[in-house]
């Protein structure tokens, strides 16, 4: 068997991608308060999920 060796990018996505994803909702949410509450309570549920995830796949990593 041989092991997959991964790029630096590839690697830094796969450990800050969601906390990547969950901040940059959390800035849409921001931009977008006030104009559209349908757009605005999707985007604030995104950045809280995707920055829970990101989180905990961040302590995961850290731990191993």
């Amino acid at each position: 068997m041989s092991k997959e060796k991964r790029s630096k990018p590839g690697k830094w996505s796969a450990k800050y991608g969601n906390l990547v994803v969950g901040f940059s909702c959390l800035i849409s949410t921001i931009s977008s308060w006030g104009e559209n509450w349908i757009l605005t309570v999707l985007l604030g549920l995104g950045a809280f999920i995707c920055g829970t995830i990101g989180i905990f796949d961040l302590k995961h990593n850290m731990n191993d």
